[in-house]
């Protein structure tokens, strides 16, 4: 019996050592492929983001004619979904193509374009565009972002939570029409384009905005884009009636990476509005300009810092409803524990050379400052 036992149990661990043995050679399973590598395999990229953020303003946030002072994080405390965006792409290196971004939470009402702008939907397609690329150009047709300011409305691309004053008052946020741009040489591009206006999905006129544009990099430290928009608009704004006249806009954007840490941005807007009356006198051209200034400074891989400065002299009262000369300091310190999150903490202050802001309506006071704490989070995928 034992001898049995004894042979029963040599044979289990031999078919055992057998087994294992197999089980070490067999190749192993191949792993699912990411969503992503699926996507790339077609041509197709997929990317987005999800942007929360809490912010405390030290007033209403309004001016004391009733706009706005702040772009988006316009509430006076509490919590907020700025943006939940989209991108889907399909782009080739040569030929046709198209792009959709699409952005929904607090900030897509206000990028809104006419015919959807007031209406709180919270959701916004804020670029859709076929594409052509041919050998030295590329056009593009739809909707899509304006070519002006150092900023832009994708939270991740900007380095402070807050947008910059001109970034609100003084350029347009989208366009819809046809822009084109052509490689002149390897340091020029030239760009060309006509459409609906500033922010305007359906044209609140029949007039059209001609674009021109040029970007000059003479060395791969330092860029400069200028950008001009000529064209007729609602004097009343993103309505659709009441008298129009000529809107011109230069913005220009100077980019000098000094060192592989730190990046230097100066931005300057110029502005008219034409035809311009407060129902009172003759009809005159509203004027407004702008600079603002940026340093963002890499420290690490983990941590980086940026510095804005800059002031809007809304000489004619046109753009913030009041007759100003505003400034604003921002100050960010940045956390990115990884690749795909990032944490923001950002202190800001503006002030006016005159009573501007709201500071309490319950108070009734007004205030020739405001100032701001915000905190941002932000996963990139």
């Amino acid at each position: 019996m034992t001898v049995i036992r004894t042979t029963a149990c040599m044979g289990a661990l031999a078919l055992f050592a057998a087994t294992s043995a197999f089980a070490e050679d067999a190749p192993a399973k191949p792993a699912a492929p990411t969503l992503g590598a699926v996507l790339e395999s077609t041509g197709l990229t997929l990317s987005g983001y999800l942007d929360a953020s809490y912010s405390h303003l030290s007033g209403e946030g309004i001016f004391v004619s009733g706009a706005a002072n702040r772009v988006f994080d316009t509430q006076k405390s509490g919590f907020a979904v700025q943006q939940a965006a989209i991108n889907i792409g399909y782009q080739p290196k040569a030929g046709f193509g198209a792009f959709v971004n699409l952005t929904a939470g607090n900030d897509a009402d206000v990028i809104a374009p006419y015919d959807s702008y007031g209406k709180s939907s919270k959701f916004d397609v804020t670029q859709a565009y076929v594409q052509y690329v041919g050998s030295n150009y590329t056009v593009i047709a739809g909707k899509f972002v304006t070519l002006a300011g150092a900023e832009v409305i994708a939270s991740p691309s900007n380095p402070n939570f807050s947008r910059s004053i001109l970034f609100g008052y003084a350029i347009p946020f989208t366009h819809t029409g046809v822009r084109a741009t052509f490689a002149a040489s390897d340091t020029v591009n030239l760009i060309l384009g006509v459409n609906n206006g500033w922010d305007a999905l359906k044209d609140t006129n029949t007039a059209k905005t001609v674009e021109v544009g040029a970007t000059f990099a003479p060395v791969k430290t330092f860029s400069v884009l200028a950008t001009g928009y000529f064209g007729k608009e609602r004097i009343g704004g993103l309505v659709g009636s009441g008298p129009e006249g000529q809107r011109t806009l230069l913005d220009i954007v100077a980019t000098w990476n000094a060192t592989d840490a730190l990046t230097v941005i100066l931005n300057y807007d110029y502005g008219k509005q034409s035809d311009v009356t407060d129902g009172e006198s003759t009809p005159f051209d509203a004027k407004w300009s702008g600079l603002a200034g940026y340093l963002n400074y890499t420290v690490s891989d983990n941590w980086k810092l940026s510095l804005r400065a800059e002031y809007l002299d809304d000489k004619d009262g046109y753009r913030t409803g009041v007759v100003q000369k505003w400034r604003e300091v921002t100050g960010t310190v940045a956390y990115l524990p990884s690749k795909a999150v990032e944490l923001r903490l950002e202190l800001r202050a503006d002030s006016s050379d005159v009573q501007a802001f709201v500071k309490s309506f319950a108070m009734e006071e007004i205030s020739k400052s405001e100032q701001s704490v915000g905190v941002q989070a932000l996963y990139k995928f």
